[in-house]
Order: C-alpha cells, then sequence, then structure tokens
C-alpha cells in the first residue's frame, strides 16, 4: 500500500513530521516498510542554473562541435563545448555546472566535471530537456523565453513537486486502511489517545450537492441481490475530457499512478482516497437508458479495456445495457463504454459488490486491477452515495459540464451494522494490560465505533461499515491495542513457564549439523516460498497437487509439489544480476492431495548448484560444477549424517539429462542430477544446473540409532594397492563398488575411483578405470601375503561379474 504524506496531511488537522508519522503508523500496525522522498524532477533540478549564450564559435577540431561562452550570472562566462544543432548565441539556456548532478529522463544521474573535449575546456553543459528528466525530447537544447535572466536556480522557473511516500506492509484484513482517508482516521484516533485532545478527520464530503437537472433518465435494475447488494448511479452531461489539472496528475504521480484524462484520473484520485472503486461509462453506450446488473452467460464474449476477448463464466457478475454485458463488474471495464477523448456525457457508478464473487472472477480471468483488490477485501457499503457525490462534484469542476440526475440508489436490503460485546477481564487476558473503561470507550469512539451500552465489566459496541474485518471480541481487543500503541504492551516482570520435554532435539541436530556442513561448504541457505505458480507444472503433476481457493495471486495457486521449481526461481533471479557462481541449499516442504481433504506433506533437503565451484587464481583455473561434484557432495552430507550402506545408482529419471539415484540399502532417499535444458529455458537459465533432492524423512529414518563410538588411531600401518581394470565402456564405477562388497572383505577400508582411460589399443568400447583399495587391521601389521589374497578375491569377482581384464 502506497501513502502520500502530502495527500494524508490534506486529511489531518495537525502537521505531523514524516518521521513522527512513520513511528505512528508502524505503532498502529500499518508498518512501514520504506519511506522515501519524491520529486517530480530527479534530483529537484538542485545545481541547475539559467544562462544567456554570448557567444557561439565553430570548433576548430569537430564538425558537430560549438565553443560557446554562457553568462551563468557568475563573475566571469564560462567557456561550454555544446554538440546541439539548435544553440545560437543571443538564447536563454538552462546550464549545469561543474559539481552539478543531473538526473536524465532515461539513464544513471551524472555529475557534471570540468573537462577538455577535443582540445577545448568545457566549465559545464547546456542541456536538453531529456537530460535533465523535464521531458523525453533530445532534438536540441532547451530554450528559455527570452526574457529569462541568467543565474536564476531552474528549480524556480518549474512547478516541482516533492512529497514523502510510505511504503506500508498492509494485512490482508485492514480493507479499512486501503485509502489516504482510512490511514487518516487511524492516525487521528492514536493522536486523540496520546495527546489528550478531540482530533477528528477532515474530511472531503460536502454539504452542496445539488444535481444542475434531471434530464437524463437512466434506470438501475439488480437481478443477483446477493452479488451486488447496492448499487449508487449518476448521469454527468456536457463534459470535457482532457488533461487533469497539475494537482491531480501530481498526486497520482507520487504514488505510482500514470494519469490517463481528466475522468479516470479523478476515479483513480477517488479510489486511493476513500477506498471506493467507482467506473464511469460513456453514456452513448448505454442502449436503452439501462443499467442492469446481473449474471454473464455461459461462454458470453466479452472484450475488455485491454481489447482482449475473454469468454465469461456464469457466476461472472456484468453491469449491463439492454442489449449487451458493459463492464465486468468491480473488475474490468469494456472497450465499447469506455470513457474516450469523444465522451460528452458519462454514468458514474458507486457500488458494493460480493468479496467472493470478485475474487473468483477476478482470479479466474486473471485480472488483478486496484478495483478487484478493494472490492474483494470489502468496501464500505454505507458510504457509496457520499464517494458519489464528491466524484461528481470533481468532474464538473474539472472537466465542466452539468450533474444531469438525481442520485440513482438501489438498496433493497440495507445491511445491518454489526454488534460485539467485549468483556474488559477478556480484554486484559489478551491484551496483558489494565484498560479503564473510559479509555476502551475513548479509543473505540475515535475510530468511529457507536456505543451501545457500557456496563462494570463489558461494554457493547456497534461496528463502523468501513471495518469489514471486525466481528468477534477478539478483533476489538486488536483495535484497542493498535490505537494504545503495539509498542506499549506491558512486559511482566516475571514469566511463569511450565518445561516440557524436546522430541525433536536429535532431528534439529542434524538439521543443524547438515546446514553447518553445507554454509562451510560455501553454500548459501535459501527459504522460497511454498506457495508457487501451477504453470510450472505438467497436468499428472496437477492432479495430486493442493490448490490454493483463495490464493493471493493468480502466480501464487498452488503448494509447491517438488522444491525444484520455486529454486530455480533464485537461481534465475542471481542470474540474471550476474551472480552465476551458485551453491544453494534449502530445508523446506512438500504437498499433495490423495483425495479431498486427504492431504500430506514431506521435508526435503535441495540443493541446487551451477557456475565454478572454484574461482581462478594464479595458480589454478576455475572448475565448473558437474555430475560428479553434486555425487560427491550427497556422499558427504550422507556420511555427515551417519547414514548406513549408502550407495548412488545411475538411472534414468525425468526432467533430468544425468541423474542418480541415492539409497540406503534398498530404500530410495534422495534423486540428484543435471535438470534438463528445455526445463531451465522456462526460467531463462542458459547455464547448466545440478539439483539434489534429499527425502530428509526418509533419509532420518534410515540414519543408524547407535550411539556413536570412538576409539584410538590404529597404530599399524594402513597399506594401498592399485588395480587398473578393462572394462566394457557401459559399466560404471557403482558396479564396482558393488562386486567389491560382496566379496565382503572386513580389513578393506575404502575403495577410490582414481583415474578413467580410454584408447583404440585397449579394444572397441572398452575403457580402463584404475582403483585404489585400502587396506587396515587394527591388531596387526599386514603380510603380502594376505594382501595378495584380498586382492586375488577382488580380481576372481571382477572377471567373473564385470568380465574384467586386469591391464599389465
Amino acid at each position: 500500500m502506497i501513502i502520500s504524506y502530502n495527500w494524508l496531511s490534506e486529511y489531518l488537522p495537525v502537521k505531523i513530521d514524516p518521521e513522527r508519522l512513520s513511528k505512528i503508523l508502524t505503532s498502529i500496525g500499518l508498518e512501514v516498510e520504506s519511506l522515501h522522498t519524491y520529486e517530480s524532477f530527479k534530483g529537484g533540478l538542485q545545481g541547475l542554473v539559467t544562462g544567456e549564450v554570448l557567444t557561439c564559435e565553430k570548433h576548430p577540431d569537430a564538425d558537430k562541435l560549438k565553443i560557446t561562452t554562457v553568462n551563468t550570472g557568475g563573475a566571469a562566462p564560462l567557456q561550454i563545448v555544446c554538440g546541439a544543432a539548435n544553440v545560437a548565441a543571443g538564447q536563454k539556456v538552462i546550464v549545469a555546472t561543474v559539481g552539478t548532478t543531473i538526473y536524465p529522463t532515461n539513464g544513471e544521474p551524472l555529475t557534471i566535471k570540468k573537462a577538455k573535449i577535443r582540445g577545448a575546456e568545457s566549465q559545464g553543459m547546456i542541456c536538453a530537456e531529456d537530460e535533465i528528466g523535464t521531458g523525453t525530447s533530445h532534438d536540441g537544447i532547451l530554450i528559455l523565453p527570452a526574457d529569462t535572466q541568467p543565474g536564476l536556480p531552474v528549480a524556480d522557473l518549474f512547478d516541482s513537486y516533492q512529497d514523502y511516500i510510505y511504503e506500508i506492509g498492509l494485512t490482508p484484513n485492514r480493507m479499512d486502511a486501503m485509502s489516504h482517508i482510512g490511514v487518516a482516521r487511524d492516525v487521528c484516533a492514536y493522536l486523540t489517545h496520546h495527546d489528550k485532545q478531540d482530533i477528528q478527520v477532515k474530511l472531503p464530503f460536502k454539504n452542496n450537492f445539488k444535481p444542475d437537472s434531471g434530464n437524463t433518465l437512466i434506470t438501475v435494475s439488480i437481478e443477483d441481490n446477493v452479488a451486488c447488494q447496492r448499487y449508487s448511479g449518476i448521469s454527468i452531461s456536457n463534459i470535457t475530457v482532457a488533461d487533469s489539472p497539475a494537482w491531480l496528475q501530481q498526486k497520482l504521480k507520487a504514488i505510482g499512478l500514470k494519469p490517463i484524462n481528466n475522468i479516470v484520473d479523478i476515479t483513480n484520485f477517488i479510489l486511493h482516497e476513500t477506498g471506493q472503486p467507482l467506473h464511469a461509462f460513456d453514456a452513448s453506450a448505454i442502449t436503452g437508458n439501462q443499467v442492469i446488473v446481473k449474471n454473464a452467460g455461459a461462454g458470453e464474449s466479452f472484450t475488455t479495456l485491454d481489447d482482449k476477448k475473454r469468454s465469461l463464466t456464469a457466476n461472472d457478475l456484468v453491469i449491463a445495457n439492454a442489449a449487451t454485458a458493459m463492464c465486468i463488474a468491480g473488475v474490468y471495464g469494456g472497450a465499447e463504454s469506455g470513457v474516450s477523448a469523444a465522451t460528452k456525457n458519462i454514468f458514474l457508478e458507486s457500488a458494493w459488490f460480493n468479496p467472493e464473487n470478485i475474487r473468483k472472477t477476478s482470479l479466474h480471468h486473471g485480472l488483478r486491477t486496484d478495483a478487484a483488490t478493494r472490492f474483494e477485501k470489502g468496501v464500505d457499503i454505507s458510504n457509496t452515495v457520499n464517494v458519489l457525490k464528491r466524484a461528481a462534484l470533481l468532474i464538473k469542476e474539472i472537466a465542466g459540464g452539468e450533474i444531469s440526475s438525481e442520485i440513482i440508489d438501489v438498496y433493497p436490503n440495507p445491511a445491518d451494522q454489526k454488534t460485539v460485546g467485549l468483556k474488559y477481564h477478556y480484554l486484559k487476558k489478551l491484551s496483558g494490560k489494565n484498560y479503564h473503561g473510559d479509555t476502551v470507550k475513548n479509543i473505540l469512539s475515535a475510530l468511529g465505533f457507536g456505543i451501545m451500552k457500557e456496563g462494570m465489566d463489558e461494554i457493547w459496541v456497534t461496528v463502523p461499515y468501513s471495518k469489514t474485518d471486525i466481528a468477534i471480541p477478539a478483533d476489538i481487543v486488536e483495535e484497542i491495542m493498535r490505537i494504545d500503541g503495539l509498542d506499549n504492551i506491558d512486559i511482566p516482570a516475571t514469566i511463569s513457564i511450565s518445561p516440557s520435554a524436546d522430541l525433536h532435539s536429535e532431528k534439529m541436530a542434524i538439521h543443524q549439523k547438515t546446514a553447518n556442513y553445507l554454509s562451510s561448504m560455501g553454500f548459501y541457505e535459501i527459504f522460497t516460498n511454498s506457495i508457487t505458480n501451477s504453470a510450472y507444472y505438467e497436468p499428472e503433476v496437477l492432479s495430486s497437487a493442493v490448490k490454493m481457493m483463495n490464493s493471493l495471486s493468480a502466480d501464487l495457486d498452488i503448494l509447491r509439489p517438488s522444491m525444484l521449481e520455486t529454486g530455480l526461481e533464485v537461481v534465475a533471479h542471481n542470474i540474471n544480476r550476474k551472480n552465476s557462481r551458485l551453491r544453494l541449499y534449502e530445508f523446506g516442504k512438500t504437498y499433495g492431495s490423495r483425495g479431498v481433504g486427504e492431504y500430506y506433506e514431506h521435508n526435503h533437503l535441495a540443493v541446487y548448484v551451477s557456475g565454478n565451484i572454484t574461482e581462478t587464481t594464479w595458480q589454478t583455473k576455475a572448475v565448473k560444477a558437474d555430475i560428479y561434484y553434486l555425487k560427491a557432495l550427497c556422499e558427504k552430507i550422507a556420511a555427515s549424517v551417519g547414514l548406513s550402506a549408502f550407495s548412488v545408482i545411475a538411472e534414468n529419471i525425468p526432467g533430468y539429462e544425468m541423474s542418480m539415484t541415492l539409497k540406503s540399502g534398498k530404500k530410495t532417499i534422495g534423486i540428484a542430477g543435471k535438470i534438463q535444458s528445455s526445463l531451465l529455458e522456462k526460467f531463462g537459465i542458459k547455464e547448466p544446473v545440478f539439483y539434489a533432492d534429499i527425502y530428509w524423512d526418509e533419509l532420518l529414518a534410515a540414519k543408524n540409532k547407535k550411539p556413536l563410538q570412538y576409539r584410538e588411531v590404529s597404530r599399524f600401518p594402513a597399506v594401498e594397492r592399485d588395480l587398473a581394470f578393462i572394462l566394457d565402456k557401459k559399466i560404471n564405477f557403482a558396479e564396482i563398488q558393488a562386486v567389491v562388497a560382496k566379496a565382503n572383505i572386513p580389513l578393506l577400508k575404502t575403495v577410490k575411483l582414481f583415474d578413467i582411460f580410454e584408447s583404440e589399443k585397449l579394444g572397441t568400447d572398452k575403457k580402463s578405470m584404475a582403483v585404489n583399495f585400502t587396506f587396515l587391521d587394527e591388531t596387526k601389521t599386514l603380510t603380502d601375503k594376505e594382501i595378495d589374497a584380498m586382492m586375488q578375491q577382488i580380481i576372481s569377482g571382477a572377471e567373473k561379474e564385470l568380465s574384467a581384464e586386469i591391464r599389465k
């Protein structure tokens, strides 16, 4: 949520310093995530001065450059080399002197320095409008009126607008604060409570509304009273659609909105002022002078403002005329009924639409508009007419014309105002603080609650229609604590706790040990969103995915069925920012469904590797990540956890170019490999990515339950022997390991591959694999005879099982 300081201050009866206001907002639960200055011209045109070109001569060493002398009001004229074709003596221009920083419309800031250009000294810069951010033209330098005095600050010549902008991390339940007036109401309640004086919001609604005529007769009917409980409208005739005045454009630009025209800008202004969305129809498009609120026909085709044809469903609410739909209610306007430069008469809508209907339609069509965002959270049903009057008067003031009808207000079943009772002992239980009854009453009154009755230990209030989230006593407690200040919650001198047994300490210790190991290896831990985009997955995966019924975004609509895709988002984000040496890991969960109400989740350790694993130094060259680095990493993780009988089996796994299964005995505890380039392309990744998905629950279950035992280092030496096997090319090292394991040699401690060699001399489809064997007897020194016997066991097994030959 974006809030403008200048705009907000118009509704506050007292001036508040921007920094103090930031602290107040955070204290009342409207957390300020950032506060920054806004300038209509970046840099505020500081340092720029007006100048008069005294002389203009061709540069002797450059055809397109000119040497000028410019009077900027200083002791002496400045010599400036200029490349603009339109520069000439006698002109009044804008000069950036040495040391001035200019902010181009498109580009990075530039600080002007004294320079020599083709041998000629230049003591500044004569500016074009795009070079100082006042426009987009680069056709030549900006020429000022002839009567402009040299040496004036350029900021004084332009209508520069400055503001402070707050970015507020608004929680989903705070619809009442999704407007400047809503925020002002909370601030005034805070000041009333803390400054002990009655401070009321300066509301812009006036009592001087009066139609100019009743010439326009448009009727309104509602066919679905649940989806649309209230619909208000008014006709305005003989308007002139044009650009908005500067003050209105400045307000919208400050909060990041692009001005369109005066009518559209006023509806946007009202939206951010009051929180009530409005929609303006071109009255000439209202066939039969009828506005009908109804459900669309299933499969009905409708062209929206972005000129896209959309197929509507029977659940979509539309605003129609006597012949056809004009607008998707509360979500998006239609191409045929929108306001254009030729529009002379409009019908202005202010309505209340059911949040559930709006959200379903918005998500179904992928239309996340400002109006839909507010309707789906619930707007103030009591305020539609007041807002409509405010907007109509503004349109009349800015766009001319006349209000040509009475206000139409169709409200068949007026909403009852909610009532909530609060026990004071319950307030103390939740807040941990004793509040006096008068304090509670004053805070709630300042927030717009009506006091129904008071008792010794309770208070009953009516809830303002603007606070759609208030329904139970706990909500009232939250309101009181917010205005009192969330940073004013009492901290007791003593805290009583009941000791509990930690049943998961061992799992957490293994988790922490693994995280520490990966971090020590240069990996960075990441945390990604467990809610992700269903577009990443194939239909067979989505069939068992957990879908979100009320997702916050169309791009975040399922709980992730795998860890890979959310991690690839992080990989792509880093690579796009030139950070290509990536070693990342994440502990997280995946989710699935076996049917309605049958959900499950699994814990994972995901590892991502891309780019170089070592950097280039004066001694060594950089080494790129590969499948063997990933395999060794998985083996190290298994060893650090204490996993018994760990093995890696090469297998073809969908989605991988090279892949392997991680096993503990016969149980699969993960997969790893090189991700297919076709999947990486979906994320815009061109670099290879190696990925390991370790099933953390299975790994913990397979962990050796025996306690660790320590023993002294053997006093007897280990013996190493090497063998080179000539094998079929299809045979991998894992098969050699399996044969050696089958020999069951207790004194064999390690088996390591240290070389692979291929040559035509070895034979067609043959390769040599050199393997190192380490033997150790902790009770005595091994003899050659004993070692030879064990080596012969290995050789015999390899010859029998793998048809191996021993390379001499």
